[in-house]
């Protein structure tokens, strides 16, 4: 691929080797040397599976005929040299589309029959079972298999108007919305519920998801897709026809499932090949085209910026052709440069930000623990040194003294049981409001006071009574996660004062990220509680269907509040296990330090020489450790400007490896 979103791509793959090639060596050392605790394990490991799997997600939406898929075969699958997504004139895409490729997985196109929606299960609760699915092998030697397997996203069924409605296709409520009414009172609907294609394409590799999806009526009429899919999505590309602006129906996709500012939205006015006119200049009909492109921009209300007219039909084949002239006139160009500019350094940054908060989190770790360590064996080559010269007397009650400083530091074992006890008590009633049972408790009374009221007409007060009581859950985990903090600190202070412990207690992880996921999940999901909604609550299935989102999308915001506090929890008593272990190995050392200078007078010296050559070996471990972490900060703040940076980042990937 020679495009500017493969080269953005590549360099973006590049970079995250790159980082992942230094931090390799760091972890590797910092494992070797006994330096990594359970938090900072965890947060290594997740962060290096983030380099290796991170996936770029960005999402085709339009209404029927807006030449959607075609846009699709331009951009990304040209060099296939023919159409892969159908995109020919009365065919069009009836299901949602995900394509990605994993390695794990074989290469395969995987269908959900229509059928799935009348058991009221979600597409996400689908996804892990395979015996739901369809599954069709695809050949990657052979490109043509992919196009012919993937034709059947178009294929449709006839089913009676009795089970349109059951699966939630039909209502008699909005009548504009339904198929039209066959002859024999049949009706078409698609034949599958959603489509997956794992697939090895060059830019799918490098971690590019792309999801088309199908058009209005089938976006109101699957609400994962809005409530879900759209929303996961790292960028939304828009699409309208040329010759009609923005109609009617755009307009209601556009507010009512592409409205927010939070997501990364372009608009794509295709098909500016039909507003070609003989009768016209070029000039008037580039007039024509600026003039639709500036009044689509005003009534989407985006910058005009955002907005990019083009005909993806000319430049697949200009593509195809390798046509370069072609493909200029089709203004393709413009539209790839700021999905590779705008797009993809925003994805670099969230990545960046992750990576240098974890290695900074790894070093001053390692910092402290070597620190106590070198501490230790200072205060150990003291003793020894005050040694010299001294009789075996001084020798043995100096034993004597190590001795009654271990008795006298174990002591606290018996501290350390009662403060883990009430550390635990508090921890536990932190973190019952964020438990799974607490939010079907939850979602069982909006349940309740929904059902009171004919026809769901009080679902949006009882959803924003749920909200409500959720912001107060994740606000009172934080009220008693701040109180546990406040004992751990009382605690750790007296332990370091009368034990020698250097206990380092960190700020609670703050649960405002959390409160403004759950401000986006009712927005997202509040849309559907009003009134011009009320008839898609009250179809068959829907409202049971609704609440297994919402309560699959709230579970994930509860269950990562509480994972953030029980490992905020976890690395504060992680850090009494390792410095309590490391104490006691110190007093170990120095027992059988003391007991081998008293059988042999030589050994003194020689000890003393072994435990200088153990805080020289800390230094250098220390200076090694400083060396590989900068190392690996540099990569992650390298920059990804372009081919010759990605060159340049996969040899140094080779040259660590």
């Amino acid at each position: 691929m020679n495009s500017l979103i493969a080269h953005s791509l590549d360099a973006l793959a590049a970079w995250r080797a790159g980082v992942e090639a230094r931090v390799g060596p760091l972890a590797r050392e910092l494992a070797e040397q006994d330096l990594l605790d359970d938090r900072c394990g965890a947060a290594l490991e997740a962060l290096r599976e983030r380099l290796a799997s991170d996936k770029l997600v960005l999402a085709f939406v339009a209404e029927f005929s807006r030449g959607k898929s075609e846009l699709i075969n331009a951009i990304f699958f040209a060099d296939a040299g023919r159409r892969v997504l159908p995109a020919t004139p009365g065919r069009t895409t009836m299901c949602p589309v995900e394509l990605r490729f994993d390695a794990t997985v074989p290469p395969r196109l995987a269908l959900l029959p229509i059928e799935t929606r009348s058991r009221g299960l979600s597409l996400a609760e689908l996804r892990s079972r395979e015996e739901h699915w369809q599954q069709v092998p695809l050949d990657p030697t052979q490109p043509q298999t992919l196009v012919q397997a993937l034709a059947a996203v178009t294929h449709t069924q006839r089913v009676s108007v009795q089970q349109a409605a059951a699966l939630g296709l039909w209502s008699e409520a909005q009548p504009e919305d339904n198929p039209p009414l066959l002859p024999d009172c049949s009706v078409e609907v698609p034949a599958w519920r959603n489509a997956l294609v794992n697939y090895p394409h060059p830019l799918l590799e490098r971690g590019l998801v792309v999801i088309d999806t199908p058009g209005l009526n089938a976006i109101g009429a699957e609400p994962e897709l809005t409530l879900g899919l759209l929303p996961s999505a790292h960028a939304v590309v828009f699409v309208l026809a040329a010759d009609t602006g923005v109609t009617r129906s755009d307009l209601a996709i556009w507010r009512e499932h592409l409205g927010q500012a939070s997501l990364e939205r372009f608009v794509v006015l295709n098909k500016i090949d039909t507003l070609v006119d003989p009768l016209a200049s070029a000039a008037e009909v580039q007039a024509q085209i600026e003039q639709q492109r500036q009044q689509a921009a005003t009534t989407l209300q985006i910058p005009s910026r955002r907005v990019f007219a083009l005909s993806a039909r000319d430049a697949l084949a200009a593509r195809v052709d390798g046509d370069a002239r072609a493909l200029e006139t089709s203004r393709l160009p413009p539209l790839e440069q700021a999905l590779a500019t705008e797009l993809l350094p925003h994805r670099r940054e969230m990545l960046l930000h992750s990576a240098v908060a974890v290695l900074e989190q790894l070093r001053a770790s390692a910092t402290g623990r070597l620190a106590d360590r070198r501490r230790q064996h200072a205060e150990q080559l003291l003793e020894l040194r005050g040694l010299r010269g001294k009789s075996s007397t001084k020798t043995r009650l100096l034993a004597e003294r190590v001795d009654a400083e271990a008795a006298d530091f174990e002591r606290c074992t018996g501290r350390l049981t009662a403060l883990r006890a009430v550390q635990m008590r508090l921890q536990h009633t932190a973190l019952a409001a964020l438990s799974s049972e607490a939010l079907r408790t939850e979602l069982a009374a909006m349940k309740s006071a929904m059902a009171s009221r004919p026809f769901n007409l009080g679902g949006r007060a009882a959803f924003e009574a749920l909200i409500g009581r959720l912001h107060q859950a994740l606000a009172s985990a934080g009220a008693q996660a701040e109180e546990l903090r406040q004992m751990l600190q009382a605690s750790f202070d007296q332990l370091n004062t009368e034990f020698g412990y250097v206990l380092v207690l960190t700020p609670v992880p703050p649960l405002l990220p959390f409160q403004a996921e759950l401000d986006m999940i009712a927005k997202n999901y509040g849309r559907y509680l009003g009134l011009s909604q009320a008839w898609r609550m009250a179809a068959p299935g829907f409202a049971e269907q609704f609440r297994r989102l919402l309560l699959s999308k709230l579970r994930v915001v509860f269950e990562n509040a509480a994972g953030e506090l029980e490992q905020w929890s976890k690395a504060a008593s992680s850090q009494l296990e390792v410095q309590l272990r490391e104490r006691r190995r110190a007093f170990a050392r120095r027992r059988e330090t003391l007991q081998r200078v008293q059988s042999a007078a030589g050994e003194l010296e020689q000890r003393i020489a072994e435990v200088q050559a153990q805080e020289e070996h800390l230094h250098r471990v220390q200076s090694h450790i400083e060396t590989l972490a900068d190392d690996a900060l540099a990569a992650a703040r390298r920059s990804t400007a372009g081919p010759a940076a990605s060159r340049h980042d996969l040899h140094l990937q080779r040259d660590a490896a």
